[in-house]
């Protein structure tokens, strides 16, 4: 077994070329189909929506935002783009079969996938609240829901030798969680995976995940223990002093979803206004 192969992979013999893909100026994903998880409401809609205005055909996945997904995937129809909706919920491997197969066959291979749908355990403010029914659902969305999309998806991609996925984490891996240790231990795990799929697929298919910190979501200004107080210590906590907004963390998505990012593979980018400030 040489460097680099594991038993029964194929060696790559040759050094492989990076080839950015041209395309018109604010056009990155031009022709290309992007499938977004979560799509149907908040941050995975942002992104859906981005991606769309930027070139791309978008395959709309949600699992209990029908409406939205529906009215997202109508207005990237209204603006010159294709888009269709579909229903999967990620920790359930049958589904997500079933999905990746219907898409291939009828809205065509997938180029960019964007591993979005997460679960932050937000009616849980302390750890002395932890269940095993809590522990359960956070592990079984972030970590098996992400591994059969990737899994899935990914494979897809590389027998086509052609692909990017992007993982969405937190910043929690550099700051654990007392509120919820099973987020934090979840999101660890999408870096993971994110890791040993890097090196699976390579050289053919990128993988990369973004880590945001606290954003200014409804998912988080509802909780009860978001209080004045609570918010005025993160962002006096925070380099930048502001909380972020989803809008500010979109753009590091699409950089790691496109040909800017060519060289770069089971990268990890917090984006968290400093507010983790992790080492070299």
């Amino acid at each position: 077994m040489s460097w680099g192969t594991l038993a029964g992979e194929k060696k790559v013999d040759t050094e492989i070329e990076a080839h950015p893909r041209p395309h018109p100026r604010g056009m990155r994903f031009e022709g290309l189909n992007a499938l977004v998880t979560g799509a149907g409401r908040g941050f995975g809609a942002l992104i859906a929506r981005a991606i769309a205005d930027e070139g791309a055909n978008v395959v709309v996945a949600y699992n209990t935002s029908k409406d939205g997904a529906e009215k997202l995937s109508s207005e990237i129809r209204d603006h010159g783009g294709k888009s269709i909706t579909t229903k999967v919920d990620i920790t359930k491997w049958t589904e997500v079969k079933s999905m990746t197969d219907k898409v291939w066959k009828d809205f065509g291979p997938i180029d960019l996938l964007v591993n979005n749908s997460g679960d932050v355990s937000s009616k849980q403010m302390s750890w002395r609240q932890i269940t095993e029914e809590a522990i359960d659902q956070t592990l079984a969305v972030d970590i098996k829901g992400t591994l059969f999309m990737i899994h899935e998806v990914g494979s897809r991609m590389l027998e086509r030798k052609q692909g990017t996925i992007v993982n969405v984490a937190s910043n929690v891996i550099v700051t654990g969680s007392p509120r919820a240790p099973q987020y934090a231990a979840s999101k660890y795990g999408v870096i993971g995976l994110t890791k040993s799929y890097a090196l699976a697929f390579s050289p053919w298919v990128r993988v990369n995940a973004a880590c945001p910190g606290y954003m200014d979501t409804e998912a988080t200004t509802r909780r009860p223990d978001w209080t004045p107080e609570r918010r005025k210590w993160v962002v006096d906590h925070t380099a930048l002093k502001r909380i972020g907004k989803p809008e500010h963390i979109v753009p590091v998505v699409l950089f790691l979803a496109s040909d800017d990012s060519i060289h770069m593979t089971g990268n990890i980018v917090i984006c968290d206004g400093g507010f983790s400030m992790p080492g070299a």
